[in-house]
């Protein structure tokens, strides 16, 4: 007879097992056609230019942390309306609870409302597409040669 642990060890060899299998089938199945535009390098809705080494605009990640801020907001507030909204809290405190608990759920949005702001403000919603910055660097080795190896490694 298996023990607990064994129980959870044969579920999680289980899921490996049924991750291997649905991989190596959908292998089998799909049609592999390769070619330049499917291989090509692909980064947040910008053409590759240059070097891998270009730093990216700070602006993805400022409008990724904002949407992540009122998405965790709207997190917050489904269940907070759920418990707040309890009609037998609101009967038993004379109805004290329900204002408490629309004062509260106004306050919380307005702090997030002047965040919003603070950042629309400051200019970081605003959308500039960046001029690349190619970065050069004096070196001792010829630019044929680093062509040369590009080339001998390309797929």
């Amino acid at each position: 007879m298996l023990s607990d642990f064994g129980i959870i060890l044969l579920f999680i060899l289980g899921a490996f097992a049924f991750i291997a299998i649905v991989l190596f089938v959908a292998r089998m199945l799909r049609p592999h056609r390769p070619n330049v535009e499917k291989n090509s390098t692909y980064e947040s809705g910008e053409e590759p230019i240059g070097n891998a080494n270009v730093q990216f605009n700070i602006r993805f990640y400022v409008v990724a942390l904002v949407f992540v801020l009122f998405d965790v907001e709207l997190v917050f507030l489904f269940p907070w309306a759920t418990v707040f909204g309890q009609a037998s809290l609101i009967k038993a405190t004379g109805g004290l609870w329900g204002w408490f608990a629309l004062t509260e759920a106004v306050l919380f949005v307005v702090i997030l409302a002047l965040g919003l702001a603070y950042v629309w403000a400051k200019g970081y919603l605003d959308w500039v597409k960046p001029q690349p910055k190619i970065p050069t660097i004096e070196t001792k080795v010829p630019a044929n040669l680093y062509k040369q190896v590009n080339e001998r490694y390309k797929r």
